[in-house]
């Protein structure tokens, strides 16, 4: 998913993307800080953050609850299936 608005400054962009997923009970990755995750009843859905994409992956019904909540709180378009990230096949 690709995030549009961000004219605002990048370090006021990611405290509020990053606010938005500790409301939410998103822990974030002690390795990597652009990295969330968050477990509930036994489902999984993991968020990465670069740039102004998002990759999300995880449970079907947790992963489309998660992207209508995303999309009511920030603009932003449904690239589809990733096939490439950073010049890395995804499958």
């Amino acid at each position: 998913m690709v995030l549009y608005g961000l004219k605002e400054v990048p370090c006021a962009w990611y405290i509020r993307i990053d606010n938005y997923f500790t409301r939410f009970s998103f822990t974030k990755s002690e390795v990597d800080e652009n990295l969330y995750h968050i477990v509930l009843k036994g489902k999984l859905l993991i968020i990465v953050l670069y740039v102004d994409y998002l990759i999300l992956t995880g449970d079907d019904q947790f992963f489309v609850s998660c992207k209508e909540d995303l999309a009511r709180e920030f603009e932003m378009k449904d690239m589809g299936l990733v096939h490439y990230f950073l010049g890395m096949e995804v499958w």
